[in-house]
């Protein structure tokens, strides 16, 4: 599968971004969202089953964030809301064979390149 992110930028700490990852390939993965602060390691942030109906999140994210997807479109989305400083990363999609909602990269078969998210205070 290839993934394509885009949508990062800059906002204001309480503000909102869309993230998008456009897949190609063999596009009937469950699906993620990791972030990547500097100097950290790459941590979950969302995950969705392949029909869309589950998802799971973070506990830092929970109740800000929505992962969805369109599967006719071949997209998955993450909607983040009242955005923090501490949500600045790079954030990156990835694609899994498979089921279930895994939270650890080594879960995750292929990435996209990330896109940035700086949120400032």
């Amino acid at each position: 599968v290839q993934l394509q992110a885009s949508g990062g930028g800059l906002v204001q700490a309480g503000g909102s971004l869309r993230l998008s990852c456009a897949a190609s390939g063999r596009t009937s993965y469950g699906m993620g969202w990791f972030r990547q602060a500097p100097g950290k390691e790459r941590e979950f942030v969302a995950a969705i089953i392949r029909s869309g109906g589950t998802s799971y999140y973070a506990d830092s994210v929970r109740g800000r964030f929505t992962i969805s997807r369109d599967n006719a479109k071949n997209l998955v989305y993450l909607q983040m809301n009242s955005l923090k400083p501490e949500d600045t990363a790079v954030y990156y999609c990835a694609a899994r064979p498979g089921i279930g909602l895994p939270t650890t990269t080594d879960a995750y078969a292929d990435w996209g390149q990330g896109t940035q998210v700086t949120v400032s205070s």
